[in-house]
């Protein structure tokens, strides 16, 4: 499975869940459609199952705890209002904060390379920049978000 992929599919469905009030099984179906029959994305077929899987988990897992995500990210956003940050760094930034707090299965410094990654690939210039800063902030309080 590919990670990196899957993470790329949540950004896009909660971006698109956003943009276009589809739900959130709506908004997977139609990329993971789109990848297996577009595959511009150079994705292994095979690899679509679980990539979908890994995919679904990580968007519902956000949207479960969007609220608190969005209320610790607030608390890193010196001088911005979530609902103000451009909406791809919006959705990067919860589904990183999501697999640093929320999951055991990725280490939190691992999730904030992926992140800066997802900013550049989808945001601005600046919003690998952006994210790096809002995630090292929150990773030094992991601990006690975490509990």
């Amino acid at each position: 499975m590919k990670r990196r992929l899957a993470r790329e599919i949540a950004v896009s469905s909660l971006y698109q869940m956003e943009m276009n009030e589809v739900t959130a099984a709506e908004a997977v179906d139609m990329l993971m459609e789109e990848l297996r029959q577009d595959n511009e994305l150079g994705a292994d077929p095979k690899e679509a199952g679980s990539t979908d899987d890994f995919a679904r988990e990580l968007v519902y897992g956000v949207l479960e705890r969007k609220q608190a995500i969005d209320g610790m990210l607030q608390q890193f956003l010196t001088g911005w209002q979530v609902d103000r940050l451009s909406r791809v760094d919006r959705q990067v930034l919860r589904l990183a904060c999501y697999e640093m707090v929320f999951r055991d299965d990725v280490p939190p410094k691992a999730a904030i390379n992926e992140a800066i990654e997802l900013a550049k690939h989808f945001g601005t210039d600046e919003s690998g920049k952006f994210v790096n800063g809002v995630l090292g902030k929150l990773l030094q309080e992991i601990d006690e978000l975490k509990a």
